[in-house]
């Protein structure tokens, strides 16, 4: 696709140049009669000139082209040519009384008369030739606009150029102001659509703001950021509406497992509901989240993370794994956010490490200055596998348990808050899933805590 404002710049430039050589055709054609006339002299004069040749006591007109060309297109031409007692004429039998005795001896210079009957005019031209004045008389001559329209241009070669510098100097220009703001006016108009939020598409780009034409543009984005924002809603209306339909079974489920004799399938039950009851937790909370039904608050991260490791402590002493906290910095460190949205994130990270760390004997969340992290000493992922963990139903496990989508969720509630998820492994070194949030209050404290004595 060319550019726009090229385009039209471009066009504008054949358009204008077109106008011009049209108005100059005008203007040549258009002669005033007097001045239309000595042009045509001149035109005559020339060609008679550049015809005549004197040898000796002779004056010979030469049958040039451009000559027999004149003749042709003038049926009533007649001239004479003199120079000092040399004389030639043709058409005598068209020419009326003159007003000057031949030959003519007169000064050199062009102009029109009038013939003695004042019924017509023509043209009388001297210039010197060497020592001899040659004069040229040319009556009824039909000269071809061509033929003048090339004296024209040749004798204001230089009024002409300037004229032509000027008019595409103010081409140029306007066409350049005119193509910076039809440029500025689409960049207006990107900057209001790059500044519509992509998970709540309802700001309209005023029509106000943006130039006629632009205004069908305008409204077929503003239709379709109206059918994005519906579609966006009735996905969120779903998907809370199904989390809130999920949590009554999953209480009664719940309830009639503790009737379940045989210690290790309800242990086993216990741990899958727990799971799930996390998974819709989390499917609720982001629903919430990008309906804006919560408001966000501050929310100390240290704490959080906490009582996350204290909820997963009786897991990790099952699995033989140790769990650690350790801050950087001192302070609590808070950010904007979701309580239970940001506890269901950092569940998932814990969870995640503990089922799919093979290998690992310590998970350590560490909270730095920018968020907090999850870091296994276990085998670590495959090359190229943590960029396919945040797509939904992609797990870390090869035996295909869990669903897959602990950590799409994690990422969307990230981008909720304004910042993101960053896995980072390597095979044999283990792997960091960190929370990083796009701004925080203050830095945490120092200290570790050794869950393994809870």
């Amino acid at each position: 696709m060319k550019s726009i404002a090229r385009t039209f710049a471009f066009s504008l430039g054949i358009a204008a140049t077109t106008i011009f050589l049209i108005m100059l055709g005008l203007f040549i054609w258009r002669y005033p009669t007097e001045e239309r006339e000595f042009r045509a002299c001149q035109v005559v004069a020339a060609v008679l000139d550049r015809a005549t040749v004197i040898e000796g006591q002779r004056l010979i007109i030469r049958s040039t082209p451009a000559l027999e060309e004149l003749k042709l297109d003038s049926p009533n031409l007649w001239y004479v040519v003199s120079a000092g007692d040399l004389l030639s004429e043709y058409g005598s039998e068209h020419r009326p009384p003159l007003p000057f005795v031949l030959p003519y001896h007169g000064p050199i210079g062009s102009s029109v008369f009038s013939t003695l009957d004042q019924k017509s005019t023509f043209c009388l031209s001297a210039v010197q030739r060497g020592p001899l004045r040659l004069a040229m008389m040319v009556g009824e001559p039909q000269v071809r606009f061509g033929r003048i329209a090339r004296t024209f241009l040749l004798r204001r070669v230089f009024s002409i150029a300037l004229v032509a510098l000027a008019f595409a100097a103010t081409v140029a220009i306007g066409s350049a102001l005119a193509a910076r703001f039809v440029s500025r006016s689409i960049e207006r108009v990107a900057r209001r659509a790059l500044a519509i939020d992509p998970s709540a598409p309802q700001g309209l780009i005023s029509l106000s703001e943006v130039p006629r034409e632009l205004k069908p543009l305008v409204e077929a984005l503003n239709r379709a950021f109206g059918e994005i924002d519906a579609y966006i809603r009735m996905q969120r209306r779903f998907l809370g509406n199904a989390a809130h339909q999920l949590r009554t079974p999953l209480t009664l489920l719940r309830a009639k497992i503790e009737d379940v004799p045989e210690p290790a399938l309800k242990a086993e039950l216990v741990r899958d509901v727990r799971r799930l009851t996390s998974l819709v937790s989390a499917m609720l909370d982001l629903a919430r989240l990008q309906n804006h039904a919560i408001e966000k608050r501050p929310i100390d991260l240290a704490r959080i993370t906490l009582d996350v490791l204290a909820d997963f402590s009786p897991s990790a002493l099952d699995a033989g794994i140790e769990l650690a906290l350790e801050h950087e910095g001192r302070g609590p460190f808070v950010v904007q956010g979701v309580d239970a949205a940001i506890r269901s994130a950092l569940a998932n990270l814990v969870g995640n490490a503990l089922i799919h760390a093979h290998g690992a004997r310590r998970i350590v969340a560490t909270i730095g200055c920018d968020g907090v992290a999850i870091h296994d000493d276990g085998a670590g992922l495959p090359d190229g596998a943590e960029h396919r963990l945040t797509e939904p139903f992609q797990t870390g496990n090869a035996a295909g348990a869990g669903a897959g989508l602990g950590l799409s969720i994690v990422r969307e509630i990230m981008a909720a808050h304004g910042g993101e998820l960053v896995v980072a492994s390597a095979p044999g070194y283990g792997t960091t899933m960190r929370l990083r949030f796009a701004a925080a209050a203050g830095p945490a404290r120092s200290a570790q805590l050794d869950l393994q004595e809870h």
